[in-house]
Order: structure tokens, then sequence, then C-alpha cells
């Protein structure tokens, strides 16, 4: 250390500027609960119409916030003493070397090295210290706005794809690695119609864009269409399945629900397809109709997309081009367009819009599979892979993404909110993420040992008419799950 080399009013000086250094934080050696009771005393004394278990979570992680702050002020203080004694050391030892003075441009040059190092371990230990405190109060802000409304639970086997009916009645489809596809009341949760015309899994379900008409892929390397028709039942009041100031804790399969009995059983069943599609070699792992509803393109395991003709169920074109199988396949909402994705890491983009020319546009930019591309509104594409990432593309400009986003886990099929321009993002560790088009995270939904997926989830859907459930998530767990998302609260925060 060094000597007192300082006047008595210095030192001074120095002693009550960290008095009140001290004085402004209240560092006492009461217990905590003194130290915060009257902040807690005033809160809970006021109105508000937050309910009480949200307003205790929010106290004590404001407490939190709090003692970490006055832990990271106070080593600040001790850092920046340590500064001082740095920069007294360098100046003596700058005067003994030969007997000769340093000049000060050395002398400030060794100092601003040393003060660099002990700002960046400052940097380091301030983001370290508060990560976990931001981190849980963005858990519990993402429980404000992403509420659980319904489970839909019937299936048998793993859920691979979920879709919501674009005409009235408005019905969720679900299809399942245990041969069938259901459709189920939003509402209620109840299933309405099982489809069993598959000798293997469904893959993928999609609606037609104005009749009551359903598009299922499978395993049996074909695609059906089949007609249904559905009463919805009358909606009974949910109960309450909100989680509030509970942390989230790991599941292990033990603790799936029992699905032993099938919820499914007593509702109509429809056996027989209105059309087959028949022609590919392999898995067809999706299907979508294009815009109209006149044309289907499946994607297939033999590595080729086929479009075909509805009403004739002829194949129109075969699309070849990609070097492994298929993941996915899109169409555009507005527009002849096709986007199909393969574990060859790329995205092909086919144009149907000029009937004598058919271009191909190739989409390089991940490195593993390519699990999904979906449009949004306007130029733009977003892809999702196993390689954890998300990027997003504008058409006009297709050798680099427009925004990037980094993940740590793979992602499976991801679906955008038109309207609001979010993407939800499903992964394999069980975590469903919603981001904007910039790459901004926005929520993630709620997961623990009451509510969420306890397996992997494989799809996420939009439904921006739908006054309660606005997204629906499926996943191996075998079970569905509807989401009230609070898109002004969530932008706000933005």
């Amino acid at each position: 250390m060094p000597t007192e080399s300082g006047s008595c009013s210095t030192s001074r000086q120095a002693k009550q500027k960290r008095k009140s250094h001290s004085l402004s934080i209240r560092r006492t050696n009461s217990s905590e609960q003194e130290r915060t009771g009257l902040p807690r005393d005033m809160l809970e004394g006021q109105d508000s119409k937050l309910p009480s278990s949200v307003r205790s979570t929010l106290l004590e992680l404001f407490g939190q916030i709090e003692r970490e702050f006055e832990n990271l002020y106070i080593e600040n203080l001790e850092l920046r003493r340590e500064i001082d004694t740095l920069n007294e050391r360098l100046a003596a030892e700058g005067q003994a070397i030969d007997g000769a003075e340093l000049s000060k441009g050395q002398l400030k040059t060794k100092a601003s090295h040393s003060t660099s190092q002990l700002s960046q371990k400052l940097k380091t230990t301030y983001k370290a210290s508060t990560s976990k405190i931001v981190s849980s109060f963005k858990t519990t802000t993402s429980r404000a706005v992403c509420q659980l409304v319904k489970e839909y639970i019937g299936h048998r086997d793993g859920i691979w794809d979920v879709s919501v009916a674009r005409t009235q009645p408005v019905v969720l489809g679900t299809a399942s690695a245990d041969h069938t596809a259901l459709l189920w009341s939003i509402e209620t949760g109840r299933s309405l119609v099982k489809y069993t015309g598959h000798v293997g899994s469904v893959n993928s379900i999609k609606f037609h864009p104005s009749e009551q008409l359903a598009l299922t892929a499978s395993g049996d390397q074909t695609a059906h269409i089949w007609r249904y028709a559905v009463q919805l039942p009358t909606p009974q009041p949910a109960a309450d399945t909100s989680v509030s100031g509970e942390d989230e804790v790991e599941c292990s399969d033990k603790d799936e629900p029992d699905l032993d009995g099938d919820a499914s059983s007593d509702c109509p069943t429809i056996r027989v397809p209105l059309t087959c599609l028949k022609s590919h070699q392999g898995v067809v792992i999706a299907a979508d109709w294009l815009v109209g509803g006149k044309q289907a393109v499946t994607a297939s395991w033999d590595r080729t997309a086929n479009l075909y003709d509805v009403e004739t169920s002829e194949l129109v074109h075969s699309l070849t081009g990609h070097d492994q199988e298929l993941t996915h396949c899109c169409t555009h909402p507005t527009q002849r367009l096709v986007v199909t994705s393969s574990r060859d890491t790329t995205f092909r983009l086919w144009d149907f819009r000029d009937p004598s020319i058919h271009s191909v546009n190739v989409f390089q930019g991940h490195t593993d599979t390519v699990t999904s591309a979906v449009f949004t509104v306007g130029d733009n594409v977003v892809s999702g892979s196993d390689d954890r990432t998300v990027k997003v593309w504008d058409l006009k400009n297709m050798r680099s993404p427009i925004a990037t986003i980094r993940t740590d886990s793979a992602i499976n099929r991801i679906n955008v909110c038109v309207g609001q321009k979010i993407i939800a993002l499903p992964h394999d560790n069980r975590q469903v993420r919603l981001f904007d088009m910039s790459g901004v995270r926005l929520a993630r939904l709620p997961r623990s040992s009451r509510q969420g997926h306890r397996r992997m989830v494989c799809c996420s859907a939009w439904s921006e008419d739908h006054p309660t459930c606005n997204l629906f998530t499926c996943g191996f767990d075998r079970q569905a799950i509807g989401w009230n998302i609070n898109i002004p609260a969530l932008l706000q925060e933005k």
C-alpha cells in the first residue's frame, strides 16, 4: 500500500466522500426484512389491480435487484480504490527507475492500460451478476403476456403438426404419429372429427382457404384431401390455468398426462378420403394449398416436391433439385409461390406466377438441415434450421439474410403472425420463443411442472382472428396447447 503523503484536509475530504457513498446506499447491519420492510408495507398498502401473487413476485424481484446493485456499487468503490493505489504505485516506480523520472505520457499509458483492465473486470462482473435477475424478471413478464388457455389431449402418439381453419367454423387441426388427424373445438378442447384414412404417420395438416376441406400428408407415401362437417359445442367457462411466480422446473416423461383413455373415441370418424394424391416414392412429410385452393403441393423424402391438380388429382409438375430429403413446404398466401426446405441445408423458391416459366431460386445460408421456411407479408421468407438459427430473407436479395436469430436449440416448424410480424420458434428443448422480424426477442412461453410442453415442441401456428387463442403449439408429448398472447403488451415491452 502507498504511504500517506497528502494533507490532512485531502484525507478528510476522501473519508467524507466515501462516507456519503455509504450513506447513499443505506448499507446497515440490520436484517434483510428490516431493510426492505418499509417499501413492501407501503406498496402493499396501495391500491393495485395486480393479483397478490404477482405483486409478491415483483416485490421479491425488485428486492433482489436492489441487493445486487448494492453489492455491485460496493465492489465498484473497491475497484476504484485499487485503481488509485495502482496509479500511485506506478508513479512511485517510475521515479525510481535509473534515478530518472518517466515522462508523463509513459505514466499515463501505464495507468490507462491498468485502468482499462479493471474496467473490463467491472463490466464482466456486472453482466454476470445481473444476468440471472434479468432472466427471472423476463420470465415473469412473459407469464403476464403469454397465458395458457386450453390443452387439447386425445392423440396416442406425438403430434407433428397443428393448423387453424381459415373458414367458419374455425376449428383446430392436429396431425399425429398415431396415424390419425383430429379436429378440435378451440373453445372447449373437445375433439370433433377423427380422420383415419392413412396407414402411416400423419405428418402435416392444412385447411382449404375457402371450403371445409383438409389436406394431410403421411408416411404412407400419399397425401389425402378429405371433407369435414362439424358443429361446434357450447363453450364452458374455462378454469384459470395461469401460473404466477412459479419457477421453471425440469419435467420428465413421468409427468406427461395419462392418455391411456382415447378421448377422441366418441367423435365422428372419417375413413375414406375425397382425393388421394399418389406419385411419391417416399414419406410425404408436408403438404399445402396454393392460393385459390385449386392446386396442392407436397414435399417428400424422395427429394422431390409435387404439384397436383386438386379436382383431377393429376400430377402437374415434379419439382426436383434438392440433394437430400425434403423437410417442409409452404405456399405464399396471395401469390403462386412455393418454398421447399431440405436436409441439404438449402431451401428453394419456386415461382409459378408465369404459366410458361417455372423459375427456381436456391437460398444457401444454413449449416444444417433446414427444418422449415415460411412466407410473410411482402417479399420476405423466414427459415429455421437444426443449426439453431433463424434467418429472415428478402426475396429480392438472396445473397445474405437481412436478420439472423441465434438460439440454444434446434428449431422445428416455425410460423409467423403475419399481421404483427412476430415469429414463433418451437424448439427441441421444449421451449417456444417469440421474436420480431428484426431478430429482437419478445418473450418465451411459460413452461413449468403445471403447464407447457414436456417434450420436443414440433410446430406452432398463429390464429390472428380468434378472440381467446391466437397461438397454438404441439409436441411429442401428445398434446396441443392454445395460448393467449397479449400482443399490444408484448410490443409495448419491446
